[in-house]
């Protein structure tokens, strides 16, 4: 923890690692990818902390190893993150990605600035195989760039080690064990990344990999013992979902039965009778579940935001405020249970399953000062923060990543039907509603199916489709920022097609490489979908006006108890990350209905990740037996199936 790392002798008991062992310090310069990093360091077994650039040199003297993240400021700018230059002077070896690497080149006395070439997305590098850091990587690879600034030159004793284009990304003098990259190895999108990984931590570092799950483990435990002590008690919220049931049984088995409190709150916007399994799952490792219908207490709830009084949160159609009601709902309903429970506040914590990837999205102070706020977490709000602060929140999951927390949940032994559940987020299928009151229309709208039109047709697509601007919104991370931005519509032309049903592999392939052009050339949009059914053309401009009534969230469970059946029928719980299944107020000609979307997402980090795309990582009969219920009036009410083809970035894994 970034906050925790202020104390000097504190700082030195954690830098000698859980057991002595090898622990390497990632210097944060404000990279949304910078905790992949640690992630990524973590998933090789050994043991990292984040720390902020400007840390104190004197407190990397334990450390093996040091590492220096991206960032988005330009190294010769006024707002240039502060460093000491004794980081340089420890004889550590050092490893520069993105910023990290300019930095470095900056340092040692070599030249950074703005080029004309931007590279936003994955790109093909080439890179010096006798380099130890491109050992057993091929002499031609891809990976994920963003970045303005590049270097120009580099410093004496540094070489020139891998180049996209004329571009220098990677540097090297390898007698100082220096190293820099210009891309991002630590994400998916960068093909032979970890491989680097692997030979900065164990061929250039020489680190030892022992630093395990089962490690791991005792530390939280440790830690929720030192934070509660012996006599108080722990108040868990369990969402039903992957994480707060985890988070449910490391309480248990940290502080026994006796002491955890657990509580499921249904606001009205759980999965399909997810309230009774979440009950029966816990209940079979010793863990009571105390169970409350509120679902009427958040339909109607108020909150402070910014000094205004918000709400009901059945009207809303803000994003941000329907997350604000429901994480601080949350906060109150919880209190006013241990009043219920005969239990006084001051002699309770409440533990949350946030992981790391969620404060990261949130900027939290917790990890880190400099990132940039994607989205507001829903266990993340002010109020959350205020007990925080208060010391009052014990969140023993903030430092894992979900991969991690399934194999947590194995280790304490809860079902493989419960570890490999869907994620899903606490605030429920309130976020997968996309509530609008009226149609999105930003003047230029014109401008930008132009556009989109012009595309296809450069492409070679416009004989066999059509892409259309719809007219809602969908959020993303488009460069280090939040984007709130056109979600696209690509629809079949050919009769052949059949509206979708009879695309092949081949075709699905095309398609989203189509999709994956289109936010490159038309900037204000951030994710793309192909729609089944007829044609459409051009602008969309109809809407369904939606809010979070229990008729709209009705329609959704039954959707998304769809999808997962199809997807248990055709055996791809594990081998999808995440399905959200969304209804968006779209009716196509169809007055009062909304539409389905469905974004199949393989990702190992939750920070990047890709489509899986039907008839490669989706056999095709699984996509058509979900479109065919979807459409088939068991659900009443659903106009369109849209399946997302959008990567991450630049649209998130969730729509809203």
């Amino acid at each position: 923890r970034v906050d925790a790392m202020v104390d000097d002798g504190h700082a030195a008991k954690k830098a000698k690692g859980f057991d002595g062992g090898d622990k390497v310090a990632i210097l944060d310069a404000g990279a949304q990818y910078g905790k992949v990093i640690d992630r990524r360091v973590r998933e090789l077994n050994i043991e990292c902390d984040l720390l902020p650039l400007d840390v104190d040199p004197a407190l990397l003297k334990p450390y093996k190893a040091v590492i220096i993240s991206g960032g988005p400021q330009s190294v010769y700018g006024a707002d240039a993150p502060k460093y000491d230059k004794g980081i340089f002077e420890l004889g550590k070896p050092i490893f520069g990605i993105c910023y990290g690497m300019q930095l470095l080149n900056h340092h040692f006395g070599g030249k950074v600035e703005k080029k004309a070439r931007r590279e936003d997305g994955q790109f093909p590098i080439t890179v010096v195989t006798e380099c130890a850091l491109f050992a057993d990587v091929p002499a031609g690879t891809e990976v994920l760039l963003t970045h303005g600034d590049s270097v120009s030159s580099v410093p004496e004793g540094f070489s020139e080690v891998a180049h996209s284009g004329e571009l220098i990304v990677g540097i090297a003098d390898a007698s100082r064990h220096l190293y820099g990259v210009q891309f991002h190895p630590e994400v998916d999108l960068s093909t032979d990344g970890k491989q680097m990984m692997k030979n900065f931590l164990f061929g250039i570092c020489g680190l030892q990999a022992n630093f395990t799950v089962v490690n791991r483990e005792h530390m939280a435990i440790a830690e929720i013992n030192e934070i509660v002590g012996p006599v108080k008690k722990v108040l868990v919220l369990v969402s039903g979902g992957v994480d707060s049931s985890v988070c449910a049984a490391l309480l248990h088995k940290a502080l026994g039965s006796e002491r955890v409190i657990a509580l499921h709150v249904d606001h009205g916007f759980m999965r399909l009778n997810e309230s009774k399994k979440v009950v029966v799952a816990l209940e079979a490792i010793g863990v009571e579940l105390h169970k409350l219908d509120a679902t009427e207490d958040f339909a109607k709830a108020f909150t402070d935001i910014d000094g205004k009084n918000e709400g009901p949160l059945d009207e809303q159609v803000s994003p941000e405020v329907k997350r604000k009601i429901i994480g601080d709902t949350f906060m109150r309903v919880t209190q006013k249970m241990c009043t219920d429970l005969g239990i006084h506040a001051d002699d309770v914590y409440l533990a949350q399953g946030t992981l790391r990837p969620d404060l990261i999205e949130s900027a939290s102070k917790l990890v880190s000062g400099n990132a940039e706020c994607i989205k507001t977490h829903h266990n993340d709000t002010q109020l959350v923060r205020v007990l925080r602060d208060a010391g009052r929140i014990i969140e023993p999951l903030k430092d894992y990543h979900k991969d991690e927390v399934r194999m947590l949940g194995e280790q304490l032994g809860l079902s493989e039907d419960l570890v490999w559940r869907q994620p899903f987020p606490g605030p429920g299928l309130a976020i997968r509603i996309l509530c609008i009151a009226e149609p999105y229309a930003p003047p230029g709208k014109e401008a930008v199916q132009a556009e989109l039109d012009a595309l296809t047709t450069e492409l070679g697509f416009g004989e066999q489709y059509s892409c259309s601007l719809l007219p809602i919104r969908t959020v993303g991370v488009q460069g280090d920022g939040r984007s709130y931005a056109h979600l696209v519509g690509i629809t079949a032309r050919q009769e052949a097609a059949d509206g979708g049903m009879a695309l092949t592999a081949q075709q699905w392939a095309e398609l989203a490489e189509f999709a994956k052009r289109i936010p490159g050339r038309a900037h204000s949009v951030n994710r793309v979908c192909f729609i089944f059914g007829k044609t459409i053309e051009g602008i969309v401009s109809d809407v369904t006006p939606t809010t979070l009534t229990q008729p709209v969230c009705q329609k959704l469970q039954h959707a998304d108890d769809i999808v997962t059946q199809t997807m248990k029928k055709h055996k791809l719980m594990r081998k999808l990350a995440q399905v959200p299944v969304v209804l968006f107020p779209c009716p196509f000609g169809i007055p009062g209905a909304h539409s389905i979307g469905i974004r199949t997402f393989i990702t190992n980090d939750f920070m990047t990740g890709t489509p899986a795309i039907p008839g490669k990582q989706v056999p095709l009969e699984a996509v058509h037996d979900m479109v065919r219920r979807l459409q088939s009036g068991e659900v009443p009410g659903v106009s369109r199936i849209a399946f997302d083809l959008t990567p991450k970035p630049p649209g998130t894994t969730e729509w809203e």
